[in-house]
């Protein structure tokens, strides 16, 4: 029986199309002006700094701009673009101009089990930051309550184990009460290896089946208390 879920993001709660559709195109057109507008300001320099020690060059500001770019188009999983990408999206989400999706059965299902006692976490390559933001913004308005917590590659990658026992205990349970929802098999494959109970969600044709884990196709096909069985 589980006593929290961990759920991960892209093609779980939130559809693919959005992410690589939307959000990543929006802050790869601002990504210059932003880092040219707030160069000096301490936390973007900070990600600059990052970037550079990741790249193991001493990029000027323009190499730094084409590195992240090039990360971008990569779809690479660096925690310093992941940041600047979620300073980029917090603008657009405070002016208006973005407005996240989410499936239309995950509020409610959200919702009933919290209101059953389970502690809720998400787990996304994205940052801390771009989580809160996308869950604070939606069609369904502002999700962020139902959240104790937010994991992001700071804490660990994906695909390896030791990261999903480093959140177990973060969280504070064995690994065995925690649920986790994820569509992409090496992500279930980790998480099982570490001990945690894992559903795959297969929203459409465009998912890769994860053999030896449940398969549903909407969180509310789920009772966590009683995860399916493979």
């Amino acid at each position: 029986m589980a006593r929290a879920v961990l759920l991960d993001i892209e093609g779980t709660t939130t559809d693919i199309a959005f992410v690589h559709d939307v959000l990543f195109p929006y802050a790869r057109e601002r990504l210059a002006d932003f880092l040219r507008a707030h160069a000096d300001d301490p936390e973007v320099a900070e990600q600059i700094r990052a970037v550079r020690r990741e790249a193991g060059e001493d990029l000027d500001l323009a190499g730094v701009i084409e590195t992240l770019k090039r990360w971008i188009d990569e779809d690479r999983k660096a925690t310093p673009l992941k940041a600047l990408q979620g300073m980029i999206w917090a603008q657009g989400y405070a002016d208006g101009s973005l407005r996240s999706h989410v499936y239309p059965e995950v509020p409610e299902t959200l919702r009933r089990w919290k209101d059953a006692g389970l502690d809720l976490y998400i787990y996304s390559s994205g940052s801390e930051q771009a989580q809160r933001l996308l869950f604070a913004h939606t069609g369904a308005g502002d999700l962020t309550p139902l959240f104790s917590g937010y994991f992001d590659t700071r804490i660990g990658h994906k695909r390896e184990p030791e990261s999903y026992r480093r959140i177990a205990e973060a969280i504070g349970l064995p690994p065995g009460e925690i649920l986790f929802l994820s569509d992409v098999p090496e992500e279930l494959d980790a998480a099982r290896a570490a001990g945690l109970k894992t559903v795959q969600v297969v929203r459409d044709a465009r998912t890769r089946p994860a053999p030896g884990h449940p398969q549903v196709a909407r969180l509310d096909e789920i009772d966590p208390r009683r995860p399916p069985a493979p």
